[in-house]
């Protein structure tokens, strides 16, 4: 009990690069320290350790980049060079003046929405939209006549599809283009607001198709696309449960399961699209593995579009 009291009574101010005096935060640097990769519960256990090392040595003043330094070499202590250089790029783009737009795509029940929600917290993003959202609201001012796929769901859009197809045309992933081209005009307008804030932003969905937004569309924003996948039939099928589960019934398993196989055809078809433009797919097993590496390709991604602009003064801006 006495140890907390004095460390309480000890307050670290750290001196921002403005010189402006703000008080040390464990969660806030936990958060910080979490976009090297970590997990959560280890991230705050090393941001406690830092606060001891600060308190212990009497720096009850720190600038901004000596603390950086400090939790740089307490990763690269802790847990290697991987999480120090994850941490270490994390600062050096996201101390610029650019937001980050990450659009995340996959089939139905891969996990897109959860994995959005994970990274938005381990790399402090606060803004997250799904293309579910916005087809909602288009909805609302678009009639069925004037533009019936969006009226359906992404795997039976093909139910709405009005124009005969050719013979070697899947309609199931026509009537998915289809819908997908319509809802990506609302994407584009989310993107456009959110560069106009100066915000970060995870727009997430199956609408994310790979090619279907051109990154150099955006060149006033860091533009990163990937894709999330199930290889495994029976475990996207467990994926579709667990779905259902937490969402009390109101997305029903068993509308899942009658319209499998149309979902894996639109899997297919996001991953053929992936192939040809170069997106990363990222497999889902383990949740925890999987937000790991989304979250490094991530920095890693909008770190080398920052040098490839001559955007970062110095690579080593940490130590």
């Amino acid at each position: 009990m006495k140890g907390k009291e004095e460390k309480s009574a000890k307050r670290i101010t750290v001196l921002d690069e403005e010189q402006h005096r703000v008080p040390f935060s464990k969660g806030l640097t936990a958060n910080a320290i979490m976009a090297s990769g970590l997990a959560p519960g280890t991230a705050y256990l090393v941001a406690a350790e830092i606060e001891d090392l600060l308190v212990r040595e009497g720096k009850l003043e720190v600038k901004i980049r000596e603390l950086r330094g400090i939790i740089y070499e307490t990763l690269l202590r802790r847990a290697g060079k991987k999480y120090a250089e994850n941490y270490s790029r994390y600062i050096s783009f996201s101390s610029l003046n650019k937001p980050l737009v990450v659009l995340i795509g996959g089939s139905t029940g891969v996990g897109k929405s959860t994995i959005a929600t994970m990274i938005a917290n381990r790399l402090s993003i606060v803004r997250i939209v799904s293309t579910d959202a916005i087809r909602e609201v288009m909805r609302a001012f678009f009639s069925r006549e004037l533009m019936p796929t969006i009226h359906t769901s992404s795997f039976d859009a093909d139910t709405a599809l009005i124009h005969p197809l050719p013979p070697h045309v899947d309609p199931v992933v026509a009537g998915f283009r289809e819908q997908s081209l319509s809802v990506l005009v609302g994407v584009r307008a989310i993107i456009k607001r959110a560069l106009n804030e100066g915000t970060h932003i995870i727009i997430e969905g199956a609408h994310i198709v790979p090619g279907f937004i051109a990154p150099e569309q955006f060149p006033e924003a860091f533009i990163v696309p990937l894709v999330i996948k199930v290889s495994d039939e029976r475990m996207h099928k467990d994926h579709l449960y667990v779905r259902g589960v937490e969402t009390q019934g109101t997305r029903p398993f068993q509308r899942y399961i009658k319209h499998f196989e149309n979902i894996r055809k639109i899997q297919d078809y996001i991953l053929h699209m992936s192939d040809i433009t170069g997106v990363k797919a990222v497999e889902c097993v383990d949740l925890d593995t999987t937000v790991s590496e989304v979250v490094e390709y991530i920095i890693n991604s909008a770190y080398d579009m920052a040098r490839r602009e001559k955007l970062l003064v110095e690579a080593g801006n940490i130590v």
